[in-house]
């Protein structure tokens, strides 16, 4: 019935709403609407509180969408540009969600999707100074840690206990993966790289705040502490994941009491652990050098038992049941490592064992990591040594940068997403684009990679068939009903601020169990706003990493 009425995730009908970013746009932004095909031809913009109409433009073309299954015409209205509050007005549909236009349009939603980070810690309470209604005391210590069969060594047999405190929960489950922290970690490190004084001036509130480090990095060393605990000392190798035999129930982390374990050595584990550390010893340098020698250490430790163990893939123990990460082709993960251990040490033979003509590039997801190393080399590239194929590295960003921008100009809700983009996380996926396509825009100044990054953050907050904002507490028709355990059992009606929910993805694995049917199949509207989605509408640490760069990113590079 939910199907056949058109209704969101609200409840309330969407098929006529015209959908736009809810939070606003930036002065000098591309500024979309996406309004349903009707009589009208033409559209104004008018200000939310006196109806005066500031901007008037014509209608584009009406355009089929297979994914939403309706007709569409987008509304363009870039060359609106005085700050103050709107509304996006057509005949014979309703006046759209009011939205900003803004000199800081994404300050906060940047900061909010930082903090959340915060709200994930593991091993701590939080302070109602910090984290206000959210408050909660602290779970899972770690620090009575056991080794697991599937991790034992002679130095560490089965049973061993070992202290492995701090990191972010995962996701809306209370355990701690090293591949998923891999690129959650990376995008946080590199987002500081790219914008630093950006994030120089954030202040996040956070029990770190003012310690002569940026916010930023505050947050990330909580993980990184966690991450060099999970290296075994006596071999360089690195344990997939820190779990309990099987997921918590819907409780708060001190309500969780479960024993804990690390779960099996892995050549992806002990690669992606690689990556990030040659990353942060060159980011956290400048703050301290011992502690950046100590993370080149270990990264270059890890590298060495990943090349002594190249095919030790996860298999997940008969015994465990929480998340896999499973990976079977690591060749990204040695090429990403060997690019930013080369990066970091400027030694060319990191740069040859990453093959580079043979990498191709691809959108960054926890499972095909190449990507990252090809726009980490762009980032540095000024200062590589001759080994580095410049040409190469310029083209992989660009064509991958362009072949999005493409898709972004046949799109009808004028977006980089193509059907087979909405897939599990496809929120996150939206906004991994945009990330590359930042990285196009700054290598060659091609506006049209700008434009269609912005496309991907107005995608995320609203502009997007189910008229939602993926990121809870932010936009009028925002995530309510997120699957993160805290905000499922903390009884506060709303949830954890500044979360990015997974999004719409027609596979509908926990259909059988939700107690509401999903309002479509549609792969672009399949989507439900119960705690019950995990498929759709769980949080995860690497999807709100690139809502952090991409908000940050446009903030910062949208001309004025």
């Amino acid at each position: 019935m939910l199907a056949l009425a058109g209704l969101g995730a609200h409840g309330a009908a969407i098929a006529d709403d015209i959908k736009l970013n809810q939070l606003g746009f930036l002065p000098g932004a591309a500024k979309v609407a996406v309004v349903p095909d009707g009589v009208a031809r033409d559209f104004a913009v008018v200000e939310a509180d006196s109806g005066k109409v500031v901007f008037h433009g014509a209608l584009g073309p009406a355009t089929s969408s297979p994914d939403s299954g309706d007709t569409v015409r987008l509304a363009s209205f870039a060359p609106l540009n005085t700050p103050g509050k709107y509304l996006l007005r057509v005949t014979g549909l309703p006046d759209s969600s009011p939205f900003e236009i803004s000199p800081s349009a994404y300050q906060a939603v940047s900061a909010a999707a930082l903090k959340a980070f915060y709200f994930n810690r593991a091993s701590t309470a939080l302070d109602a100074r910090y984290a206000g209604i959210y408050a909660r005391a602290a779970g899972h210590p770690d620090t009575q840690v056991l080794i697991h069969a599937s991790a034992a060594s002679a130095t560490r047999p089965a049973g061993t206990v070992i202290a492995s405190p701090k990191g972010w929960y995962d996701a809306g489950d209370y355990n701690k993966y090293i591949v998923n922290s891999g690129i959650a970690t990376y995008t946080l490190l590199v987002a500081y790289e790219d914008f630093p004084a950006f994030f120089q001036q954030q202040d996040l509130n956070i029990p770190e705040s003012g310690n002569g480090r940026p916010d930023i990095l505050n947050e990330v060393w909580w993980n990184l502490e966690w991450m060099l605990t999970m290296q075994d000392p006596a071999d360089g190798g690195v344990y997939h994941k820190l779990t309990n035999l099987h997921f918590d129930g819907i409780v708060m982390p001190n309500q969780a009491t479960q024993p804990r374990y690390v779960v099996q050595k892995t050549t992806a584990a002990a690669l992606d652990f690689s990556a990030v550390m040659a990353t942060a010893s060159r980011v956290y340098a400048p703050f301290d050098k011992a502690l950046s020698a100590r993370m080149l250490t270990a990264a270059q430790s890890a590298w060495r038992w990943a090349q002594a163990h190249p095919r030790e893939y996860y298999q997940q123990p008969k015994d465990v049941s929480t998340g896999e990460y499973g990976d079977k082709d690591v060749s990204d993960e040695f090429a990403w490592a060997a690019a930013e251990l080369y990066i970091t040490t400027g030694d060319d033979a990191y740069y040859q064992a990453m093959r580079a003509p043979e990498q191709a590039t691809s959108v960054p997801s926890w499972g095909e990591v190449r990507g990252l190393a090809w726009m980490s080399l762009a980032r540095h590239r000024k200062q590589l040594s001759a080994a580095a194929d410049q040409r190469l590295i310029t083209n992989r960003v660009e064509v991958l940068a362009q072949q999005l921008a493409d898709g972004w100009k046949k799109s009808p809700y004028g977006i980089p997403m193509q059907t087979r983009d909405f897939d599990w996380g496809s929120s996150g996926l939206a906004l991994n684009q945009a990330m590359v396509l930042l990285h196009g825009y700054r290598l060659t100044g091609k506006r049209d990679y700008l434009d269609a990054a912005q496309a991907g953050l107005d995608y995320v907050l609203g502009r997007n068939a189910v008229e939602t904002s993926f990121v809870t507490g932010y936009g009028a028709r925002s995530t309510q009903h997120p699957h993160h355990r805290p905000s499922q059992a903390d009884g506060i009606a709303a949830p954890v601020p500044g979360f990015l929910a997974g999004g719409p993805q027609p596979g509908q694995q926990d259909a059988q169990h939700c107690p509401k049917p999903y309002p479509s199949r549609l792969p672009a509207k399949s989507y439900l706003d119960h705690e019950c989605s995990y498929a759709s509408n769980e949080v995860a640490i690497n999807w709100n990493a690139p809502l952090v760069y991409v908000a940050a990113g446009l903030q910062v590079l949208t001309p004025r």
